[in-house]
């Protein structure tokens, strides 16, 4: 039962709700930049390289037919799926661009709201050094072995 109350406990601390929903919003995130990807900036870019499909583009590595589809090649052999990893790396570039631009505007914010910190207080000067000046001062006023002479 301590176990169950302890594993409560842990769940619901505030760092592991927030990693849950950073988390499910970054899952979220991903598929709208792979839709912005493959929906919307790889169309033209495969235009300008022939008009297919840029996802397709492979090189068969058993010597079959180029003329087929990615998942009809994938069937009949080996393939080197250069253009399906092309459009995945540029998924991650443009989702690694926008994070760095997110935790950019956030750590920005977090300056303008930090106040700036207090002056550091004087350093508290030690009893023993203290005691020296006191002795130091008080030998300054003390006649000299010349006056007592006198």
């Amino acid at each position: 039962m301590a176990m169950m109350k302890e594993f409560k406990e842990f769940a619901m601390k505030g760092n592991v709700v927030d990693l849950a929903v950073g988390v499910i919003i970054g899952g979220a995130f991903g598929k709208i930049v792979d839709s912005l990807v493959q929906d919307v900036i790889m169309p033209p870019i495969g235009r300008i390289f022939g008009g297919l499909d840029f996802a397709n583009y492979y090189l068969p590595l058993n010597g079959q037919a180029t003329t087929m589809t990615l998942v009809e090649a994938k069937k009949a052999g080996a393939v080197l799926a250069y253009g399906n990893f092309l459009t995945i790396l540029l998924n991650f570039i443009i989702l690694a661009f926008i994070i760095f631009q997110m935790v950019r505007l956030m750590n920005k914010a977090r300056r303008a709201h930090t106040p700036p910190p207090a002056p550091a207080a004087p350093a508290v000067t030690p009893e023993d050094i203290m005691l020296l000046r006191e002795i130091r001062d008080s030998l300054k006023g003390a006649p000299k072995n010349n006056d007592l002479a006198q």
